[in-house]
């Protein structure tokens, strides 16, 4: 069986056994979700590749002690969320420059000429998300742009249900208020936040 066709369960018995490219194959197959995780919830990319680097050191070392009782998505999801929750936490505290970092990044975008109306409200979107608290952006990010239901994104956060319901109701009435000026898309149910 090569390490593609592998369960994420048999590709942990692999490199617990001392086959190295059985966390290759983990890595790659789930590094690009835990930086779009790290990315919306730290707003930079240098802070999502330090983020996914260190999520995945973390694994590396306490692979062993994973219980398997959960899926590793999950596992790597709380491990990407609690990890950029704290960066965003220390930059917050350290400088409040997060917000105004985010609103450069997008004034600094090109002109409208150069992208598509939907690069415009990407952008948008991605101020507004920048804004909210990092526990409310969490919550967002993990439902609402990578689909994960009420009972994943509490495994992933560690927190009750009743708790993820109610940072995304205020999270999306936040985001509603931020977002009023934008036309609503076709199609598009209005409790979802646009996947930027």
């Amino acid at each position: 069986m090569s390490e593609q066709d592998a369960s994420d369960a048999d590709l942990i018995g692999r490199h617990l056994a001392g086959e190295g490219r059985a966390f290759d194959e983990i890595v790659s197959r789930h590094r690009n979700r835990v930086y779009a995780i790290a990315f919306r919830i730290c707003n930079r990319h240098e802070d999502a590749l330090d983020v996914t680097q260190d999520v995945f050191v973390t694994a590396y070392r306490k692979l062993s002690s994973f219980r398997q009782e959960a899926q590793l998505t999950t596992w790597l999801h709380r491990l990407a969320v609690n990890a950029a929750l704290d960066l965003a936490r220390k930059r917050s505290r350290r400088d409040h420059r997060s917000l105004e970092a985010a609103e450069q990044l997008a004034d600094d975008a090109p002109g409208p000429d150069e992208y598509a109306a939907a690069s415009v409200r990407a952008a948008e979107v991605q101020r507004a998300l920048a804004r909210l608290s990092p526990d409310h952006r969490a919550v967002v990010v993990l439902h609402d742009l990578h689909d994960l239901d009420y009972a994943e994104v509490a495994a992933a956060l560690g927190i009750p249900v009743g708790t993820v319901k109610s940072r995304l109701h205020r999270a999306r009435l936040e985001l509603a208020r931020s977002l009023k000026h934008l036309e609503p898309i076709e199609g598009e149910p209005p409790s979802k936040v646009e996947k930027p």
